[in-house]
């Protein structure tokens, strides 16, 4: 059974930190392109970080730089969203997406919430 399973969410106060993760099963995350998206209540999905399958480049949107970081470890099939400095507007349930030419794989997604 193909699956992607985030785990990792929870609350935490402004400045802390979470990591969350992302494992797939049934199937090997190597040469799948791995997004991380949030959906706010009331508001679109939006894309916060990805990574490439080839040479590991990454991507982050703008409200995000420099306070979360991507990874991933294809021999793990787990890729990782490092968020610190967390603010009380990252607040959303995350979502991660594995996408290569022909699959498009969603988790059931992981809420994270920063309130003090």
């Amino acid at each position: 059974q193909v699956q992607l399973v985030e785990s990792g969410g929870g609350l935490v106060q402004p400045g802390g930190s979470l990591r969350l993760s992302c494992a797939a099963s049934g199937f090997t995350l190597d040469y799948y392109a791995i997004g991380w998206f949030r959906q706010a209540p009331g508001k679109e999905r939006e894309g916060v970080s990805c990574i490439s399958s080839s040479d590991g480049s990454t991507y982050y949107a703008d409200s995000v730089k420099g306070r979360f970081t991507i990874s991933r470890d294809d021999a793990k099939n787990t890729v990782w969203l490092q968020m610190n400095s967390l603010k009380p507007e990252d607040t959303a349930v995350y979502y991660c997406n594995a996408k290569d030419l022909q699959y498009d794989y969603w988790g059931q997604g992981a809420q994270v919430t920063v309130s003090s």
